[in-house]
């Protein structure tokens, strides 16, 4: 396989497609450096250090079934990651596309274990099969006044996964990660926020829009791993047509 070699906005050069192993690898580095996220000033909470703590599970792995569309991609076609689409009734964030994952209970041992207990309830996965390599800094999430921390994982012993409480999920599915950073897959979303014009990123594949919270964490990842390809960054996608 031919490898891409554009430099991602980090400034790294893709030498060679990033191998499932080696991405592991590559997660572990990043959950000890860490992450700025970068997000604009007003994606702040509502009331400061006040923000009901939670977690999502950014769970990647090896796809065990169709690999990635993408003919030369700067990563594996096999390397996957679990989203899910909630369900249109909930009364935030309704429809989206999400990691799995929830609010921190008082009985949660760490922010690693609600990731873990939130998807095996809203997923069924096998938990021992997944490795947490660790977590990234917590994301204000305005919106429901959350403060969620992103837990990193490996997926070393797949698992069957479904919707389990319809009410909450309807759709589990598996995207392969050569598929997101494809240009063509793509975009940014154009809000306002507080009065000030905001611009997210976005992902369109497997037949769903992924934006918001869950196209930040994936698009701040992509890059800081050294997985992104340059695209065109002018294209816009209107999340509520």
């Amino acid at each position: 396989m031919t490898a891409l070699d554009p430099r991602d906005d980090a400034g790294r050069q893709h030498s060679r497609p990033s191998t499932p192993p080696g991405a592991r690898a590559e997660l572990e580095a990043l959950v000890r450096r860490g992450i700025d996220w970068r997000v604009d000033p007003a994606r702040s909470l509502p009331r400061p250090g006040a923000g009901r703590p939670a977690a999502v599970l950014v769970l990647f792995g090896v796809l065990d079934a169709r690999p990635a569309d993408a003919t030369d991609p700067a990563v594996a076609r096999d390397l996957d990651v679990l989203l899910q689409r909630r369900a249109s009734t909930l009364g935030h964030h309704a429809g989206q596309v999400s990691f799995p994952g929830g609010r921190v209970e008082p009985g949660d041992a760490s922010p690693e274990a609600a990731a873990v207990r939130e998807a095996v309830e809203e997923t069924g996965l096998d938990a021992s099969g997944v490795d947490v390599l660790g977590t990234l800094p917590p994301l204000a999430l305005p919106v429901s006044d959350h403060l969620v921390t992103p837990v990193p994982a490996w997926w070393s012993r797949p698992s069957e996964v479904a919707a389990v409480d319809h009410a909450e999920t309807v759709d589990v599915f598996r995207v392969p990660v050569a598929d997101l950073v494809d240009p063509a897959h793509r975009a940014s979303v154009v809000h306002d926020r507080g009065g000030v014009r905001v611009r997210t990123p976005a992902f369109e594949v497997a037949g769903v829009l992924v934006w918001g919270f869950t196209a930040i964490v994936l698009g701040r990842m992509l890059d800081e791993l050294g997985w992104s390809v340059p695209w065109d960054r002018s294209r816009t996608v209107d999340p509520w047509a």
